[in-house]
């Protein structure tokens, strides 16, 4: 596994957790007094966004094997 792949999980992976506890915020909070829950969804909502279009950008990025990077040697 390349390192430009581990960071791709790794982004995906918190894309998905913002998104569910956006969700979660929505779901169990956003219904109390004050407006915390809310504004937590929405921020959690907006962070999955950014990671969600970050790991788009990186779609397009190839690793270089044999360049002497990730364990190879140059």
């Amino acid at each position: 596994m390349t390192l430009l792949t581990a960071h791709r999980v790794l982004i995906a992976a918190a894309t998905a957790f913002f998104a569910f506890y956006g969700g979660w915020e929505m779901a169990h909070r956003a219904g109390a007094a004050g407006g915390g829950g809310t504004a937590r969804a929405i921020l959690a909502f907006l962070a999955a966004a950014a990671f969600g279009i970050y790991l788009l950008s990186l779609k397009g990025r190839r690793s270089s094997t044999g360049q002497g990077g990730e364990g190879g040697a140059a």
